[in-house]
């Protein structure tokens, strides 16, 4: 029977300061293709062809205001904000680094409610244009959106694209 890797603990950095014991929880970007159905004469059914990716969005709660934080709001080109994200993946006493590192722009704070007595969270949606996981020592997808790279399993699967339009 094969025992699923499970996430041990993870922490947080933006711009190289750590958020362990801050952070809460951390919802990565969606990969997804954009598509259009080629539906064509002589085909049985339309397939999708890929015409790019989805926007990237991520969000993450701490457990309190941080100003660290709360200062990168609206920052974009020429300051963008990094974000790193490590987690351990244990598989009964293995442990696997996952690393995700992004770049981005904090495009909403949420600061909640206040009561007294509990904590006061702090939720940060991210607008992302950079994404990379590496799992163990394998670097499994980069998605550069501003130099339009998007490297799968060593495969930079926009190169001929890039070299076909002068990029």
């Amino acid at each position: 029977m094969i025992i699923p890797k499970v996430l041990k603990g993870f922490n947080l950095f933006v711009d190289g300061f750590g958020f362990a014991g801050l952070v809460e929880e951390v919802t990565l970007p969606k990969l997804n293709l954009k598509t259009i159905d080629i539906y064509n004469g002589g085909m049985d059914a339309p397939i999708g062809m890929d015409m790019g990716m989805e926007k990237l969005e991520c969000s993450f709660s701490l457990s309190e205001y941080n100003s660290e934080v709360i200062k990168r709001f609206g920052l974009r080109d020429g300051s963008s904000v990094s974000l790193a994200l490590r987690g351990a993946l244990d598989n009964d006493g293995s442990i696997m680094p996952v690393i995700i590192n992004l770049t981005g722009f904090w495009k909403g704070l949420e600061m909640g409610s206040w009561k007294s007595g509990e904590k006061a969270s702090l939720n940060v949606s991210v607008g992302v244009s950079y994404y990379k996981l590496t799992m163990g020592s394998e670097e499994l997808i980069e998605v550069d959106v501003k130099n339009m790279v998007r490297t799968i399993n060593g495969k930079d699967q926009l190169a001929d694209l890039r070299g076909a339009i002068g990029l």
